[in-house]
This record gives structure tokens, C-alpha cells and sequence, in this order.
């Protein structure tokens, strides 16, 4: 089986590049009549499909007029804590052993066409508004643009944009700044297209140990695994412990109701005007005998 690496990596999010509304100086024009659209709806238009109900339902509840929202792009573009989109570029290996030119330069497509078949199925809270296959650079590549979306917040509209829970609810958890959710789904996408690459004989090149074939998200899975398994042998150590110690106070509260029990462990009541010293010397001289 062949060996070629996996690039997928978060990308500027040019549109007019992608759709080559200009043109780079790396892009070769001849070869520009070789790329693919697959999809390509204005951010503006997408914005509408996705959030003109949100919208209206979150406008309808304020009773404040400068409270309303009369755009719901401006407003992200104006904001500070989401984009209004994000991009993600792939590709299957590099100029030389896959790039334009090359044998495999219509494998390296199809994988990538495969690979994209399945994009929004495996992201449904990842709304796709521009899909391009790049034949004119050095190397065939997607570009994938896209709105990261959450149909379950509490706080502003109902529907919003964000990328954290939007692969929160797909699953992918982060721990802090070196495992983030986009990491873990990053990872995950790669897996995707190394599978895309088997169907055609090519073996994603691990630089790696064998970990790196592991998903994030598969490997705290694991993790979680493990440490659930220690939890329950803790949790049956102590049934174990509080077993015995129920049996000990069942054992200590039939002893208490027993008549030898009570005579031998009770202490006998204090005589009239009889001292603390002679009470205790008849205690000790009772258990002496």
C-alpha cells in the first residue's frame, strides 16, 4: 500500500481567493478551468437560512428597542468572542508525491472528493456554504467554509453561532489550551480522510507513534475508561468495608440485647452518700473478680 501524509489545518477564510475572484501568484491560470465548486451560497444569504427564526424569536422577547438585533452577520463581525466563520484546508500528501503532474495526481482527487462526500454528515452542527477543489496550485486541496452553530443556548439567540459548542455537541471535549475541542475534531477529520485514503490504496504516512492514529476524543474516551475501571474497584472496596461494618453493628446491637451482656457490662447504680472514690474502687474490684 502506498504511504502519502494528511494535512488538515484551519485556514484565513479568504472567499475571494477561494473562489479565485483574484488570482495569486502561486495559482497557475491555465489549470484554474480544473477546479471544482461544489457549493458556494453568499455568507449573507447563509446567514439568513440559519438564523432569520433565531432572530426573530430573540427580537420579539425584547422590550427595549436598543436591545434588538437588525443584523445578525454585522453583529458577529462587530463581536470579539466568534468569527463569522471558519475554514478548514486539506490535502493528501505534497507536491511530490501527490501534486499536480504527478500519477497520482486523480487519486489524490478522488480521496479528496470521498472525503468531502461525508463532511456534513459527520458535522451536522457545521453549516457548509463554500466547497472548492483546487487543481491550478502545486498540490490538489480543499477549502471548506463553514458556520460552526448551536441550536441550544440560553443566552442570546436560541440558535447562534459558536464554535466550542458546536463540537461540544458533536462530541468533542477540551481540557484547556493544548486539547481543545477544535484540536480533538481536527484529529478526527484527519482519521476521516486517512479512511477516504484506504479505499484507494494509500496509507496515511504516521510521523508519529501509533497515538497520533488515535483520535483525541477516542483516547480520553479510553482514559475516562480506565479511570471509571478504578472508580469501581474503589466503589466495591467500600461495599466491602461498610458490609463488614454493618455486620459489626448488627453483631454489637444483638450483644446489647442479651441478658448476660447487659448484667456483665452495666454498671451497677451508686449507693446513697457513697463516694467517687469507693464507687470506683468497687468497679475495679467487680471486674477483678
Amino acid at each position: 500500500m502506498y504511504l502519502s501524509s494528511i494535512s488538515i489545518e484551519l485556514g484565513k477564510g479568504v472567499l475571494k481567493h477561494n473562489n479565485r475572484k483574484f488570482i495569486a501568484d502561486n495559482v497557475d491560470r491555465e489549470r484554474t478551468k480544473n477546479n471544482v465548486e461544489y457549493k458556494n451560497i453568499p455568507l449573507e444569504e447563509a446567514y439568513h437560512i440559519l438564523f432569520d427564526e433565531a432572530l426573530e424569536r430573540y427580537n420579539n422577547k425584547q422590550k427595549r428597542a436598543d436591545r434588538k438585533i437588525n443584523n445578525y452577520l454585522e453583529h458577529i463581525q462587530k463581536s470579539k468572542q466568534e468569527k463569522p466563520f471558519y475554514e478548514i484546508i486539506v490535502q493528501v500528501g505534497n507536491r511530490d508525491d501527490m501534486g499536480i503532474g504527478t500519477p497520482n495526481e486523480a487519486v489524490a482527487k478522488r480521496i479528496l472528493e470521498d472525503y468531502l462526500r461525508r463532511f456534513e454528515e459527520r458535522n451536522p452542527n457545521l453549516f457548509v456554504f463554500n466547497e472548492v477543489l483546487h487543481m491550478d496550485e502545486a498540490t490538489p486541496h480543499l477549502h471548506i467554509d463553514f458556520i460552526p452553530y448551536t441550536t441550544r443556548s440560553t443566552r442570546g439567540l436560541d440558535t447562534r453561532v459558536s464554535m466550542k459548542k458546536a463540537l461540544e455537541e458533536q462530541g468533542f471535549v477540551g481540557s484547556g489550551r493544548s486539547d481543545t475541542e477544535t484540536m480533538a475534531w481536527l484529529q478526527s477529520e484527519k482519521e476521516a480522510l486517512s479512511y477516504a485514503m484506504q479505499w484507494h490504496g494509500v496509507e496515511w504516512e504516521n510521523q508519529g507513534n501509533n497515538r497520533e492514529h488515535l483520535s483525541v476524543l477516542e483516547y480520553k474516551k479510553e482514559q475516562r475508561s480506565k479511570e471509571l475501571a478504578e472508580l469501581e474497584g474503589k466503589v466495591e472496596e467500600l461495599k466491602e468495608t461498610a458490609d463488614n461494618l454493618e455486620k459489626t453493628i448488627e453483631t454489637v446491637m444483638v450483644l446489647s440485647t442479651d441478658e448476660e451482656f447487659e448484667k456483665e457490662y452495666t454498671l451497677p447504680e451508686p449507693q446513697k452518700l457513697e463516694s467517687a472514690k469507693s464507687y470506683k474502687n468497687r468497679i475495679i474490684l467487680r471486674e477483678e473478680i
